[in-house]
């Protein structure tokens, strides 16, 4: 969990890149389209400063390099990549419900899924952090994840001769800063677009057809699912209390707030690849999207915060039958993206 140490930290960065180091990137974009970012058509407009931190093949190998890399740990045992794997589309895989760090330290949140990033103005469960650019400094400097600080990486780095020739070459710089750390990471992580699921191809209408049940799924989710997991990237990225405890050991979206209100709310993920993305939940309650539906049928717990949209009458949760929930599983499975786990760019190769 962020403190706010690290939140002041972030901002003095902040105010680092964009009132000088932004006046000094000069990189034309990589004539090479396989480093282009590219806005799927069915998408919104980008939230991400491309005109701070235009992408290009240096930077985004130099990210990907980055991203696999121990040295970003205190110890050395621990990457990125530790916790956000391509086959379950960047999130963490069911061996590890929670995050694991350093000498094999639990954290209390299941690490999500690195997935459009690029349309994203907050991240983390509790929102903490508005700008890719400093997403990764909660991970390095954690004590339950890397335990390193930001400084101590830049250090490392900079005594390394292939990382100095790496910087060089996708910045044209000398020594290396940690504007320039995080620019690199967000380059290689802003171009992980993933929007050619097969629902992605039958709404752009190329090839790929929906079968019936899919198509019925489809429209029970959006009659029941779509206000809070709703346009194409499948959520409104609110904070909300949807019903799995009513004592809140991590008290959430408050934490950033400190307002009681919102004492037990989290983001509301993203529902891209979800087949993909077992544990559930920000602390991994569930295991299946069968036992996600069984709660907001019947699970559903009161709390003062819980969701307006979980309360009908006296009765809580959202009404789903054995059929309409065997449905909507169809329909989500639809949104697998098989084309971005297996994209070679994120490889580490």
């Amino acid at each position: 969990m962020t403190t706010k140490k690290q939140y002041a930290h972030l901002h003095i960065l902040w105010m680092c890149i964009f009132f000088n180091f932004s006046c000094s990137v000069d990189k034309e974009a990589s004539p090479d389209q396989a480093y282009v970012f590219v806005k799927p058509d069915n998408f919104p407009e980008p939230t991400y400063t491309f005109q701070n931190n235009p992408v290009t093949k240096d930077g985004f190998e130099l990210g990907k390099k980055l991203f696999f890399d121990p040295t970003l740990s205190r110890d050395g045992s621990v990457s990125c990549n530790n916790c956000h794997i391509q086959g379950t589309a960047f999130a963490d895989s069911q061996q590890h419900p929670l995050s694991v760090g350093v000498n094999d330290q639990r954290g209390i949140r299941n690490a999500p899924s690195l997935v459009n990033l690029a349309f994203m103005e907050e991240f983390f469960w509790d929102g903490g952090v508005t700008h890719l650019d400093f997403v990764p400094i909660n991970a390095i400097e954690s004590d339950f994840e890397m335990d390193e600080t930001l400084a101590n990486v830049v250090k490392k780095l900079n005594a390394d001769p292939v990382y100095l020739e790496l910087f060089n070459s996708a910045f044209g710089i000398d020594k290396i800063t940690s504007p320039y750390l995080l620019h690199a990471l967000s380059q290689f992580t802003v171009m992980m677009v993933s929007s050619n699921s097969k629902y992605d191809k039958h709404m752009r209408g190329e090839g790929e057809t929906l079968t019936s049940e899919e198509l019925e799924g489809m429209e029970i989710f959006s009659s029941k699912c779509g206000s809070c997991h709703s346009g194409e990237l499948f959520s409104d990225f609110s904070f909300r209390n949807n019903g799995i405890n009513d004592v809140f050991s991590d008290i959430g979206r408050a934490g950033i707030s400190e307002f009681d209100g919102d004492v037990g709310k989290f983001r509301v993920p993203s529902l891209r690849n979800v087949a993909l993305t077992s544990p559930y939940m920000h602390n991994a309650k569930f295991n299946t999207l069968e036992e996600v539906l069984d709660h907001y049928e019947n699970g559903v717990i009161d709390s003062p915060s819980l969701d307006e949209e979980l309360k009908n009458g006296s009765q809580l949760g959202i009404p789903l039958s054995e059929q309409e929930k065997e449905k909507v599983i169809a329909f989500l499975k639809t949104l697998t993206d098989r084309e971005f786990i297996s994209d070679t760019r994120f490889m580490n190769r």
